[in-house]
């Protein structure tokens, strides 16, 4: 009887699967043990390509970095902002990314550089020492900061059918007039679905950055 050959393990393949579980599932839910069965494998069999569930994190971290390339340091403010709505977009595609590129242990030689491709932009840009000190740590903390927002934001449950008198009973309009409108919008079509509120952010940090330039 013919048997089935399973496809050879390599650090590639459990790197993206991992992947796979952590886009689809959240960091949580990522072990060896889930992992080897998804392989078809026994959990420590992945020991032989990978040394823990540390260097695992870091590989996949690694994986959604390359996603991220720096700014051009010769393109000026239009380079920072090309990478920096293309991070965003990384970081939506891999939600988990955002809260692990905060943990110290897993600092990364590709998120090293891009902060010194981001620094140095700025500083190429024209910027001074001092402003490019302020515009870099607002630059990544909108950067980071909300993309790990858009990533733990609350949702409207899957079983909720009616979504209006949802957010009617949530927050009242008698009670929070404001909340309440905007609540709303995010239901409705209009000028303010136009531009991604990530987008329109960075573009007043950009906009204020040329008028000190």
């Amino acid at each position: 009887m013919a048997t089935t050959r399973r496809k050879a393990l390599s650090r590639e393949r459990i790197l993206q699967a991992a992947l796979e579980v952590a886009d689809e599932q959240g960091i949580e839910a990522l072990s060896m043990r889930r992992l080897g069965q998804a392989l078809g494998y026994e959990a420590m069999s992945l020991y032989n390509h990978v040394s823990n569930k540390d260097d695992l994190l870091d590989g996949i971290l690694d994986l959604a970095l390359a996603e991220m390339p720096p700014p051009d340091p010769e393109g000026g403010l239009a380079a920072i902002r090309s990478s920096s709505l293309s991070a965003h977009e990384a970081l939506k595609r891999h939600p988990w990314a955002a809260g692990l590129l905060m943990v110290p242990g897993h600092v990364r030689p590709a998120r090293l550089e891009f902060m010194d491709g981001l620094l140095g932009a700025l500083r190429n840009a024209g910027f001074s020492a001092e402003t490019t000190y302020h515009a870099y740590h607002v630059l990544d903390a909108h950067i980071v900061g909300f993309s790990l927002w858009q990533a733990s934001h609350g949702s409207i449950p899957p079983e909720i059918d009616n979504v209006r008198g949802f957010i009617d009973r949530m927050v009242p309009a008698a009670t929070f007039p404001h909340l309440h409108e905007h609540a709303m919008q995010h239901l409705e079509d209009g000028p303010h679905q136009a531009v991604p509120a990530f987008e329109y952010g960075l573009d007043l940090i950009l906009e204020s950055l040329e008028r000190l330039r």
